[in-house]
């Protein structure tokens, strides 16, 4: 299936390919001590060959959220300074197999919703938060336990970019960076209270995890918000983050109207979501602010892109940026002929294609665009409901049989004169 993939992305004309390393399928109980399990390193070891083959570059992603258990049972996962130490190993064993070929490096993958999906409202592993958050989840403090782990999770990213650079750089010479989410926020109106709700959005999706890579520092209104639940960076620490990255991978989906709250918010449950103050919407005076798709939180607003890149070389000295996600999901009718027919997303690509050149015009450093997704995949908690793939997947064929969707076929001729 490898093979056949890899071809596929060749028939399209496709010059990189991103894609993760399962940590518990190289180290199923995520140490080195409990063994390497050598199917799974030659699993990786075929995929990226047969890409070199073909010359599509492999960018890899170290972690898109899949922790050995076996490390959320002994220590509680990011919850606990000694992932640091698990996460380095496990980085490392990547770039001893692989960086002879892996020369672009991703150490995780949108931190953001993992925290807040895994540690404020449970909704995903490690299923932790309050129980006035969520009355299934086992255990957790909705209040904290966010903040603790992004903490130890950007101390994770710096530790691993000084290992590459001091280790593998000088002979494998790649770069390495991480991959941030952020929606685009506009103001509800243009009063101030709303300016100032939109910064405040920004600062608490993008700036969270942003911030401390390029000054070093959480954004001041987490510190004035947050207070006392928000752990601090000693001098090493903000030393040692400030500036840990070579490359930022983007992911872009949807934008949202920001306003202040009317209402003081409660104060006796505080979480992110809390802390950040903010009434966000899709719909103003009636009107959504872009077309619906098959995502319920998700609209289309290709200005959001476009926008969100120039704040990047504003507020972070112009970066180096890889759009690393963007795509549009639809729902799955179950049907391959209504299903390769995504004129919809032929659409969406090509006004996101657009806003991203005008980005670069305007001084964005810009060097690639990765749609999500190649292929159709499982969506986490929403499982196969949804289809984000450019590459029909037939769930129903025993062998998960590939079509290419209208939209491979338009990016296969973009791609050819361009």
């Amino acid at each position: 299936m490898q093979q056949e993939d890899v071809k596929l992305m060749d028939f399209i004309g496709l010059d990189a390919f991103r894609f993760s390393i399962s940590w518990p399928r190289v180290l199923p109980r995520g140490k080195l001590i409990g063994g390497i399990n050598k199917e799974g390193i030659a699993f990786y070891n075929n995929l990226i060959n047969e890409l070199v083959s073909k010359g599509i570059k492999p960018f890899v992603t170290i972690f898109h959220w899949e922790l050995p258990q076996a490390l959320e049972d002994e220590y509680g996962g990011f919850l606990h300074p000694q992932i640091t130490k698990d996460f380095q190993d496990f980085a490392e064993l990547c770039f001893k197999e692989f960086g002879d070929r892996v020369k672009h490096w991703i150490t995780m993958n949108e931190p953001y919703i993992f925290i807040l999906h895994g540690y404020e409202s449970g909704i995903k592993a490690p299923g932790q938060c309050s129980s006035w958050m969520n009355n299934s989840c086992p255990a957790g403090d909705s209040a904290t336990e966010p903040y603790i782990a992004a903490h130890n999770m950007l101390i994770c990213h710096a530790l691993t970019v000084k290992l590459y650079k001091q280790k593998y750089h000088a002979l494998q010479k790649g770069v390495i960076g991480i991959t941030q989410v952020s929606h685009w926020f506009v103001p509800y109106s243009p009063s101030d209270a709303n300016k100032k709700a939109t910064q405040r959005a920004l600062d608490f999706m993008l700036g969270w995890y942003m911030d401390p890579l390029a000054f070093g520092d959480y954004p001041q209104i987490l510190h004035t918000t947050v207070q006392k639940r928000l752990p601090k960076f000693s001098a090493e620490e903000s030393n040692l983050v400030k500036g840990s990255y070579d490359f930022i991978g983007i992911n872009y989906y949807t934008a949202n109207y920001a306003a202040n709250p009317n209402n003081p918010a409660n104060t006796a449950n505080h979480s992110p979501s809390s802390d950040s103050r903010l009434n966000l919407t899709l719909i103003r005076n009636g009107r959504s602010i872009g077309a619906s798709t098959g995502v319920s939180t998700f609209y289309v607003y290709p200005k959001g892109l476009r926008d969100l890149l120039i704040y990047m070389k504003e507020k972070y000295n112009n970066p180096t940026i890889y759009i690393t996600e963007n795509g549009l999901g639809e729902v799955d009718m179950g049907i391959v002929n209504k299903g390769v027919n995504d004129i919809e997303r032929v659409s969406f690509y090509y006004r996101h294609i657009l806003a991203v050149k005008d980005a670069i015009k305007k001084g964005v450093n810009v060097k690639g665009f990765f749609p999500w997704s190649f292929l159709d995949t499982f969506e986490w908690d929403s499982g196969f409901s949804h289809r984000f793939g450019i590459n029909y997947v037939d769930y129903k064929d025993d062998g998960l049989k590939r079509y290419p969707k209208q939209s491979a076929m338009w990016f296969k001729k973009f791609l050819g004169v361009h």
